[in-house]
């Protein structure tokens, strides 16, 4: 009986030692992969940003004519710090330009906590950032059937030509109002987050990229 006992216990023992083993093996694999497939993942991103800044900015059939004719707009990155609350947030901020010099409009990059995960988009503005161009959302993981639905255009369209003077607000009963965002069916979190977002981004950097274009538009006088 004895005997008995002793090997359950060794058994059981082992298989705790294997659990162990197998787990730490998983996670230095997952983290292999990270370290591999990430650099690559964010790259991939950056091009995609690239890719959809004149869509943002101009809409697809503009956008898409300007690629036809062979012309193409000038994308200028930079980095802008925003001070919140004793805290340092930074925003990848893209100046679109015509070929003439003219600017096309700005596209800014911002990300934040969704219903499942992070989400990360790109919003437009017009040169003088009146109104709201264009939404893109670059990455994504709500609910599929639900949250996920932010991606598509018929949502998304929602904000296109919306001022920025009145802060954004979602609705449940349909849109009314100029500055209502209907939301998704089901998916009031997703929807919400992304209108806090926009309004975030435009508090954090309307006064900014405006002065920008003033002091831009000075230089050519």
């Amino acid at each position: 009986m004895l005997d008995m006992v002793e090997k359950v216990q060794k058994n059981n023992l082992l298989q705790a030692w294997l659990v162990l083993t197998l787990a730490f093996l998983f996670g230095m694999s997952l983290a292999g992969v990270q370290t591999v497939l990430g650099p690559v993942i964010e790259e991939n991103k950056i091009r995609e940003t690239m890719e959809k800044v004149p869509v943002v900015v101009l809409g697809e059939a503009e956008a898409a004519k300007i690629a036809h004719s062979g012309a193409s707009l000038g994308i200028e990155p930079s980095r802008i710090a925003v001070e919140k609350e004793g805290r340092t947030k930074f925003y990848n901020v893209y100046d679109a330009k015509f070929n003439d010099g003219k600017r096309a409009g700005w596209v800014a990059k911002a990300s934040a906590q969704g219903y499942a995960d992070k989400i990360e988009l790109l919003v437009g503005f017009d040169a003088a950032v009146e109104k709201i161009t264009g939404l893109f959302i670059l990455d994504q993981k709500e609910t599929p059937g639900l949250g996920n639905k932010i991606v598509e255009d018929q949502w998304r369209s929602q904000f296109t030509g919306k001022a920025v003077a009145t802060a954004l607000t979602v609705v449940k009963t349909g849109a009314k109002k100029t500055n209502e965002i209907d939301a998704i069916s089901g998916a009031t979190i997703s929807s919400d987050c992304v209108t806090r977002m926009i309004n975030q981004t435009i508090a954090d950097l309307g006064e900014e990229l405006k002065n920008r274009n003033t002091e831009n538009q000075k230089g050519k006088e």
